[in-house]
């Protein structure tokens, strides 16, 4: 079995669930004896984490759109080689296919759509996608069928492959231990949301809706982001701050969700499968979500999470209401959670295709069973 060689590359800045699969998937590859890249800019929050993760990182101009960005590519890729190029957002999908187009496209592209956000129906955009792009991956189906159904580019040319997550690591746990660790009360239902602080992920209907739950319910807020100091001031502003805990950003989240009672994650945009959701669900936390992006892929109302309407306070907070009390509700819902991303979001089975995929448009031999 030849090894591949494969190169991410990202130009966003910003933190959250588009840069964990990167390194996530980009880790799971190179244990099984892929050498991998990743290739971002300096300034970027990815570029710190990835040793973390064993990921080897280099540094490039690539956060804009522009002839330094270009430039850089140029001069790494007439001096590096690779099978296959993965991209991920805007800036760095357009800079790596005008570099590949001028070398005269020496590697294949496969172009990640991590979030549900409108793709532009226009000319350049449509050779992006069509002509520059060997495979378009989606994170989800829902993703997919947008692109089909607005962009109109061809489906057989799409690949859904949700983002899996280790259950083994993200399991139930001691909730009594993980509150003592991590210094929270044990004398609350803590109700907990892990999501970078920006608005469509919807932090302040859940604030809102959390004010009128009773003074025994705590809330834990872990990320951080643009949102902060606002959500800060919506707290101060209904009395909350003694009931309230902003965790800011954690490396390992696992011992926060698991000091939970239960999650909410109330997104009203730009979602693919969130991991933090999918983590929540296998650590068997019961869930309140909408179903904005491709969330009902994890979420099925009434089966593995309550499912509300998006930036509405009310239904969020009857919903609320119901799982914190209802012990039978909480369990029977986490329970069908885990079980139901245990089966459709495995970890391997998110390396497995994308191995394929990436062995299917470079041109080399599929890996050989046993």
């Amino acid at each position: 079995m030849r090894r591949l060689s494969i190169v991410h590359t990202e130009s966003s800045l910003g933190w959250g669930g588009q840069e964990i699969r990167i390194l996530s998937e980009a880790q799971g590859l190179i244990g099984r004896g892929h050498d991998v890249k990743l290739l971002c800019p300096a300034e970027a929050r990815i570029y710190s984490e990835a040793p973390a993760w064993g990921v080897p990182v280099v540094a490039l101009p690539i956060a804009k759109k522009g002839i330094r960005g270009l430039r850089g590519l140029l001069e790494w890729f007439k001096t590096n080689r690779c099978d296959v190029v993965s991209t991920h957002s805007s800036t760095d999908s357009w800079l790596a296919a005008l570099t590949l187009l001028i070398l005269g496209r020496p590697y294949p592209i496969v172009r990640t759509r991590h979030i549900s956000a409108p793709v532009p129906k226009n000319a350049p955009t449509r050779w992006l996608y069509t002509r520059a792009t060997s495979r378009i991956v989606t994170a989800g189906e829902a993703l997919k069928k947008e692109l089909v159904e607005r962009n109109g580019f061809p489906a057989e040319r799409i690949d859904s492959v949700p983002t899996g997550v280790d259950a083994k690591r993200f399991r139930p746990g001691d909730k009594a231990a993980a509150r003592e660790a991590l210094g929270l009360p044990h004398d609350r239902m803590l109700v907990g949301i892990v999501a970078t602080l920006r608005s469509w992920k919807g932090h302040r209907y859940l604030v809102e809706a959390f004010a009128s739950l009773p003074d025994s319910a705590g809330l834990v807020m872990v990320g951080d982001g643009p949102q902060r100091k606002a959500l800060e001031a919506v707290v101060d502003k209904l009395g909350l701050r003694s009931r309230t805990t902003f965790a800011g950003n954690q490396r390992d989240v696992v011992p926060w969700l698991q000091a939970l009672d239960a999650f909410a994650l109330p997104s009203y945009a730009n979602e693919g499968v969130p991991q933090a959701l999918l983590q929540a669900m296998l650590v068997g936390l019961p869930c309140v979500t909408t179903a904005a992006g491709s969330i009902p892929e994890l979420a099925i109302d009434g089966q593995t999470a309550l499912v509300v309407p998006p930036e509405q306070v009310l239904p969020l907070r009857q919903a609320l209401e119901r799982l914190l009390g209802d012990p039978e509700l909480r369990k029977t819902l986490g329970s069908a959670a885990r079980k139901h991303c245990e089966e459709a979001f495995s970890y391997e089975r998110m390396l497995e295709r994308m191995e394929q995929l990436y062995r299917s448009v470079a041109g080399v031999p599929p890996r050989l069973a046993g």
